[in-house]
């Protein structure tokens, strides 16, 4: 009864002191997909993610009801930082939902023309919002729309006291003339939250921001993040705290004095080998106001990734040489950086010549049927010197010039001639610990890779293309391993077919350097055409920085220098999420996205017809 009792009021005294319209409420899900496009076709940086904002904390001043109900306390306010755009979770500040729409809308805007660093919160929003109306006048009636929305959600001035007061003028005023207001007295309370600026960046210690620098193996392992649409909360507020140096620690406590979420106890967390349920971290993570952090040397996550070492020489394939140095491209300093990488030829081990696996024949069969198509188109070769036949036009011309004025003989003959395809392919293959996952009860993603490749290299081999095959996985950037199956100039046999059967999971996916090492082979090539499939299941990835924007930015500078010497390079994914970063790397048209992972043995074969049958 109680409990009932309670609930009832902690809904009245809610709905009383809240300012909001609830009815009117938009949530930043339902207009993500629009504010991305506004942000980036307005000339965002295009890696940046966009994502919500939590709550942070807001010293304004309160109503009474407010107190009581312990509203108004933390308010959601849009911001950016180097990484990401964060806009409010959602938006209720006006009595319709094409304002509060508009709203976000009018946030990316702004957001997508503006740095992120503020000199003077107040005066640069101003100077933000008359540049954007200066450069897109149509906006205005939109600004507008906003401002006079703006100031029916202000308080009352009368209750204010004086220095307020002033603010809240001069407030007002910034909004509906921008630029005119170079003067903001000081108050003991943040005014109320202006949700048509920009806020700076939430407080984040540098500590947690590794830099683009050599770290122990220890730190690597420590600043490895995990990238997954489970981890799509919004950003919560860090510190720091030096951790308890003691090896275990007790806690006594009374049950009526036990803590809350949002408090923090100097006590060393113990640990052990089991495993905790992930979508309960991630509920807490969502009730944690504040996440507190310390430098612990002994993590688990140190632990478990022991597996993770590379095999034994006498387990490992063989490698070729020792290994080839490639730069890597450093986003924050905008510079190519030599020498940054340590890539590894390697020849698988103990692979053994094998035919092709009957399972695959007959579609093998169809497939080349498909492909003898590129070989018997055949076309007329006109006005040639000698040929087959007389070619009819190129005599008309010559009849017609000639009764003008003297002519010298051109060519009057057309000669039938076969399709000349010169071209030269290579496909790089991801090999990373990710392939290793179950598509089915009988099937990994590696198995259909595998079986990919074989049909890949069955359908060129047909037709008679040029072409090599590699896979490549990575751990850290002094090993970037790239597995030898066939190269150019080795005839496709049962041996190729063994070395593709034999290849297996490997560790990170650091695609920028496999990419930069296949350009350098296919520039070797003489053909005119130069394709360069890449075939992945995953975004560029690495245990070291090479994660989020570095491996993006890098994997993007890579493909534009393969773009430059006249490279076209084309992805394949299995990834559904693709969509969020692949039209960045590669551009709208340089990729395909496979719904159906295991229709890619036949799909691969049929993209490389469609691309190179033009």
């Amino acid at each position: 009864m109680e409990e009932w009792v309670g609930g009832i009021w902690h809904k009245y005294i809610t709905r009383k002191a809240s300012t909001e319209y609830e009815q009117a409420s938009v949530c930043f899900s339902e207009v993500s997909k629009s504010v991305g496009m506004v942000f980036r076709a307005l000339g965002g940086d295009v890696v940046k993610r966009i994502e919500a904002a939590s709550s942070r904390d807001y010293l304004v001043r309160r109503t009474f009801l407010q107190k009581v109900s312990g509203e108004n306390q933390q308010v959601s306010l849009a911001w950016q930082d180097p990484e990401s755009l964060r806009l409010p979770e959602r938006l209720a500040v006006f009595p319709t939902t094409e304002l509060n729409r508009d709203l976000y809308i009018w946030l990316a805007i702004l957001a997508a023309h503006h740095s992120g660093r503020f000199q003077h919160w107040a005066i640069d929003n101003q100077q933000l919002v008359v540049e954007v109306l200066t450069k897109f006048p149509a906006l205005t009636p939109r600004y507008q729309r906003l401002a006079q929305a703006f100031l029916v959600s202000r308080p009352s001035l009368k209750k204010l006291p004086e220095q307020e007061k002033i603010m809240e003028q001069a407030i007002v005023q910034a909004i509906l003339e921008p630029g005119t207001v170079k003067i903001f007295p000081t108050v003991n309370y943040a005014p109320k939250a202006v949700f048509l600026w920009l806020y700076p960046s939430a407080h984040v210690d540098p500590l947690l921001l590794p830099d683009y620098q050599d770290i122990t193996e220890d730190e690597n392992q420590a600043q490895e993040s995990k990238q997954s649409t489970k981890n799509k909360i919004s950003r919560k507020k860090a510190d720091r705290e030096q951790a308890d140096e003691s090896n275990d620690g007790m806690m006594i406590f009374r049950l009526e004095s036990l803590f809350s979420w949002s408090e923090f106890s100097k006590l060393d967390r113990g640990s052990d080998d089991t495993d905790e349920d992930e979508e309960d971290l991630l509920r807490t993570a969502e009730d944690l106001d504040n996440i507190t952090l310390s430098q612990q040397q002994d993590q688990k996550s140190a632990n478990i990734k022991i597996d993770l070492d590379l095999p034994s020489a006498s387990e490992d394939d063989i490698p070729l040489g020792k290994g080839i140095s490639l730069p890597e491209w450093n986003y924050r300093t905008q510079q190519l950086e030599a020498d940054r990488c340590l890539l590894q030829p390697m020849l698988p081990k103990n692979y053994t010549a094998q035919s092709l696996p009957i399972k695959l024949q007959k579609t093998a069969k169809a497939i080349q049927a498909q492909f003898e198509q590129l070989t018997s188109v055949r076309y007329w070769l006109k006005a040639q010197p000698q040929g087959e036949e007389l070619d009819l036009s190129a005599w008309l011309d010559f009849y017609v010039e000639s009764k003008i004025a003297p002519t010298q003989e051109k060519g009057l003959y057309q000669s039938f001639r076969g399709n000349n395809r010169d071209i030269s392919s290579l496909l790089l293959a991801d090999l990373s610990m990710s392939t290793d996952a179950y598509l089915d009860d009988d099937n990994r993603v590696i198995d259909v890779v595998r079986d990919s490749m074989l049909l890949f290299g069955e359908a060129l081999n047909s037709v008679g293309d040029n072409f090599a095959m590699y896979g490549f996985s990575s751990v850290r950037r002094s090993n970037v391993r790239l597995t030898m199956l066939k190269n150019f100039n080795e005839p496709y046999n049962d041996e190729i077919r063994g070395r593709v059967q034999s290849i297996c999971p490997g560790f990170y996916t650091r695609m920028g350097a496999a990419i930069r090492q296949a350009t350098k082979v296919l520039q070797e090539q003489r053909s005119t055409q130069k394709l360069l499939l890449i075939l992945t299941d995953g975004k560029p990835n690495d245990i070291d920085h090479y994660e989020g924007r570095f491996g993006i930015e890098d994997t993007h500078q890579a493909i534009a220098e393969a773009n430059r010497l006249g490279i076209k390079p084309f992805c394949i994914t299995i990834d559904q999420e693709a969509e969020e970063y692949l039209p960045y790397l590669f551009g709208r048209d340089g990729f395909t996205v496979i719904l159906r992972p295991a229709q890619l043995p036949i799909r691969l074969p049929q993209l490389y017809h469609q691309l190179t049958s033009h």
